[in-house]
């Protein structure tokens, strides 16, 4: 990475981190200092280069995504989704083409086309971190998830065949279509095949920092390798994420809170370097407009920037309801979303540094050795509609979220689920204490034998696991007062606090060194952790 991009990433996390601690919306905060920071005289250009954002921005992003996507709930829906993943892109990358052709003056259809293809896709930056801030619903977040996981793939394998019209080299629209599934299907092959031998690996070695390293690596690797063979990098890295987040479940306790705690972290650095770095790029793409009528181009970004945000709307409605207007056993099945559910969706579309990474990667000339036509243009409508859907819809869907009451309570029924299943493991882990027990008593006449005792500690905290999950779901304690849980909860916290004092304090005496410290500290770490689970 070079020093300027450097220096991005240091400021991206810096602001993210002002942010979230006073609780502001850090991917439109961002966006708009890197708007104003871009135009400081004598700052100097930080160019945006394509294999920048989609080999090492893009698969760690998705990769991250999917795993902690429901492959059941994706399945669920995969009706719904595959209408927003698949069929909106390329509707839009049509409609789109076609309303840039008639707008832009001297665009050919194809290059028209590939400027559709460009900002055909809602990013999945964008929308994973807005949602996940202003608490929409689950279904709602299960839809926007599962389409920025896939409509990528879609909207770049339509972007690669306008391009190739574009330039020059011939694609008719059966071979687009074979190139299409070709890449779907292989996409889907590499990914499994990746994820299951990784799966696989992982589990040999039984050495949690090299697990979690393994992890880090794969969604590059998968993304290279499906590109390689000409495949689908972005279905390759979602299907190795989904399948490998489903596998997670046989890996030690050490390496999945490894690989979620370095997760969150990459997440936290990439989603901040990229809304910043969207932002920056905007007296480029000016200056790259020399020569051209500033209010012309103004213009045609606007219509162009209101055709993209309609054409979701155009095609959404319909596609949400025909289908129940159409099948009976789709009525019967499931239950019609609110009309406001589906507005919400559709406001959720904002674009993001996928779609400026694919512009900036047309090429400057075709085939023949002359200039491609209208790139500037392309690059400068790009950017508006990249910054204008998420200034607009990113700063008023949360009003629009509060007027309709689109607001998720899964929090009470994930309460609920989560309460009953604990007093079902409670119970079955009594009965195992049972025969622990009954085994005890067959061996030892003692009454005071250690492992007696142990039973008892263990049947404690099993109970005192069922009594929190309980707990939770009563009132809170500003009007019951602290429960009894609560209280040995607050001083077991107090003790821990108290030891960590005693072992630094050791530590600074002399009495004992750093590596004995940080032992201390670990061990302390981990009862913590088992105490507040919900810490971090």
């Amino acid at each position: 990475m070079s020093a300027p991009l450097l220096l991005v990433a240091i400021a991206a996390v810096a602001i993210a981190a002002v942010c979230r601690r006073f609780g502001l919306s850090a991917p439109l905060i961002l966006v708009v200092v890197g708007l104003a920071v871009g135009w400081i005289p004598g700052f100097g250009d930080v160019d945006l280069d394509p294999d920048l954002v989609l080999f090492l921005i893009l698969p760690p992003l998705l990769y991250s995504a999917a795993q902690d996507s429901s492959y059941g709930a994706i399945r669920a829906n995969r009706r719904a989704i595959g209408l927003l993943a698949i069929g909106l892109p390329l509707a839009s990358a049509v409609v789109i083409g076609l309303v840039a052709y008639w707008v832009v003056p001297g665009i050919p259809l194809a290059a028209a086309l590939v400027l559709g293809a460009v900002v055909a896709p809602p990013d999945a930056v964008s929308a994973q971190a807005i949602g996940r801030r202003l608490g929409l619903p689950r279904r709602i977040m299960t839809l926007l998830g599962g389409e920025s996981l896939l409509n990528d793939a879609t909207a770049l394998t339509a972007y690669r065949i306008a391009l190739a019209a574009a330039i020059g080299t011939t694609a008719s629209l059966t071979e687009g279509l074979v190139t299409f599934l070709a890449a779907a299907l292989g996409g889907l092959v590499v990914g499994l095949v990746v994820g299951y031998a990784v799966s696989w690996v992982r589990t040999w070695l039984d050495d949690p920092p090299m697990e979690t390293a393994i992890g880090i690596m794969v969604s590059f690797g998968t993304y290279f390798l499906a590109e390689e063979v000409e495949a689908s990098g972005v279905i390759a890295v979602v299907t190795a994420g989904l399948f490998l987040g489903t596998r997670s479940i046989r890996l030690g306790y050490a390496t999945r809170l490894q690989d979620d705690a370095v997760r969150k972290s990459i997440d936290a650095i990439l989603e901040a370097f990229v809304f910043l770095l969207i932002g920056l790029q905007m007296p480029a793409l000016v200056r790259g407009l020399s020569g051209e009528s500033w209010l012309h181009i103004a213009v045609d970004a606007v219509v162009i920037l209101a055709v993209t945000i309609g054409v979701r709307f155009v095609w959404i409605y319909p596609a949400t309801y025909l289908p129940r207007l159409l099948s009976r056993r789709i009525r019967e099945r499931e239950q019609a979303p609110k009309p406001s559910w589906v507005f919400i969706v559709g406001w959720a579309g904002m674009r993001g540094v996928v779609s400026l990474a694919a512009a900036f990667a047309i090429p400057v000339t075709v085939e023949d050795g002359s200039p491609f036509p209208a790139r500037p243009e392309i690059l400068f409508v790009t950017f508006v509609v990249v910054v204008g859907t998420l200034l607009i819809q990113g700063t008023t869907l949360g009003w629009f979220i509060r007027f309709f009451g689109v607001a998720g309570n899964e929090d009470t029924e994930d309460r609920i689920a989560f309460a009953g299943a604990q007093d079902r493991a409670s119970r079955e882990s009594e009965r195992l204490l049972d025969r622990y027990a009954t085994e005890i008593d067959a061996e030892a006449a003692d009454r005071d034998d250690p492992r007696r005792i142990q039973v008892a500690i263990l049947r404690k905290w099993v109970t005192t696991q069922r009594n929190v999950a309980w707990e939770e779901l009563g009132r809170g304690p500003e009007t019951i007062g602290e429960s009894p849980t609560a209280a040995g909860h607050r001083m077991r916290m107090e003790i821990l606090k108290v030891q960590r004092a005693v072992f630094v304090a050791e530590r600074d005496a002399g009495r004992i060194d750093d590596e004995v410290l940080r032992k201390a500290l670990r061990q302390l770490d981990h009862a913590e952790a088992q105490a507040d689970p919900d810490g971090a």
